[in-house]
């Protein structure tokens, strides 16, 4: 059987594409999803938070899809009863060297169009989070937490409500082109189909280049370790407590987020994964490994950041300096206080000039979509990021 258009990744991005492309008459579609089931890496593996919008350069994709893709997560999560909650969250300065930066962000979140931000003092910060310290904070009322995992159950609820298909356990092995369709190989046999999207996430690269698409880049995956907080010691954090990035990395430094289903989880660090899903610190791929170390463009970031990169990597095996990172935004947290929690892994483009490609990326060519770079804020923004696809696919492909 052929389809018009087959997605390949049955992540957050996949799966609000392929909801959008559902409602197009008369568009038939699959979803190709290499896991048993949906979500299963960085939609599955991160602590659902809807982000504001307020960190992204102001007429960037990440800004425009953030802002727009905020607005829709919540009013998709009222309309199909998904526990969400827009809670609010701090961003906090701990010392004088980091007001420029809250100062960015501030302006940021205003060009962004971010309701309702308000400038903390030192005593207004306890207001909000007493057990926080701070000089100043930023307080951003429009941040809030899902269950992604939940969101993406729903939108492939809606996709086959629409006659979209769904193939899980369904791996991709190879392309091979014919003059009117593609045929993609898979580990089930192949799949015919006029077009295709590629939303495979930490294996996108690699379907790109399968494809006959040179993308210009690597994914290189980088852990995110937690902790979470004992149920004692929830009272020390009411909704979500950030820190002022360093404005050199696409990763927002350890913070504290309360869940939706309970819980609170403090991290994550961001150390190099030698898998690309590699979910602990024995997790090891030789091909993936050889991915990153034979890439000029590692080398050249690794020499250029070498001192934050080794002590993520501390903060990795010592207990004792995550809760110090820690500590600067929450000096009584104690190391009693925290137990290992979940890791995550971010797929993260990296150009061979060695520059971590900062905004989503994605390129077109004959007959295809690929969706290159697409970490946090995706799941935020996937509907915004899934309609804008579905426009390109619609023009691109000749949609009716």
């Amino acid at each position: 059987m052929g389809y018009d258009i087959a997605i390949i990744g049955g992540g957050i991005v996949g799966m609000a594409t392929a909801m959008e492309l559902s409602r197009r008459p008369g568009v038939s579609l699959a979803v190709l999803e290499a896991e048993n089931h949906l979500g299963a890496h960085q939609t599955g593996h991160n602590s659902g938070v809807i982000h504001s919008g307020l960190y992204y350069k102001p007429g960037s994709l990440k800004a425009r899809n953030c802002t727009e893709g905020r607005d829709a997560m919540y009013r998709f999560c009222q309309d199909h009863g998904i526990s969400h909650e827009q809670c609010g969250k701090v961003v906090v300065a701990t010392k004088e060297e980091e007001i420029p930066a809250l100062n960015e962000l501030e302006r940021r979140g205003v060009a962004n169009g971010i309701r309702g931000m308000k400038r903390l003092s030192r005593e207004e910060l306890r207001d909000y989070e007493p057990h926080a310290a701070g000089i100043e904070g930023l307080w951003v009322p429009v941040t809030g937490i899902v269950d992604y995992a939940q969101v993406t159950e729903k939108y492939a609820e809606i996709v086959q409500t629409s006659g979209g298909e769904i193939h899980t356990g369904t791996k991709v092995a190879g392309f091979e082109p014919e003059p009117n369709a593609i045929i993609v190989e898979t580990n089930k046999g192949e799949v015919r189909c006029r077009n295709l999207i590629n939303c495979g996430g930490l294996q996108s690269d690699r379907i790109a280049r399968m494809a006959g698409v040179d993308p210009k880049l690597r994914i290189i995956p980088f852990r995110g370790e937690y902790y979470e907080l004992i149920p004692e010691r929830h009272h020390l954090v009411k909704n979500l407590i950030y820190p002022v990035p360093d404005a050199a990395f696409p990763f927002l430094g350890v913070h504290f987020t309360r869940l939706i289903h309970g819980g609170i989880e403090a991290g994550p660090n961001a150390v190099l994964a030698f898998r690309r899903e590699g979910y602990t610190k024995s997790s090891f791929s030789l091909p993936d490994t050889k991915d990153i170390l034979f890439y000029r463009g590692f080398w050249i970031l690794a020499f250029k950041y070498w001192k934050t990169g080794f002590g993520e990597m501390v903060r990795s095996w010592s207990k004792r300096a995550f809760v110090k990172a820690l500590r600067k935004l929450m000096p009584e947290l104690r190391k009693e206080d925290l137990r290992p929690a979940g890791a995550g892994v971010r797929a993260q483009a990296l150009e061979p000039g060695g520059f971590l490609v900062d905004d989503f990326r994605i390129i077109a060519a004959e007959r295809m979509i690929h969706v290159l770079n697409a970490p946090s804020p995706a799941a935020t923004a996937s509907i915004s990021i899934g309609r804008s696809i579905a426009a390109m696919a619609s023009d691109r492909f000749r949609l009716s």
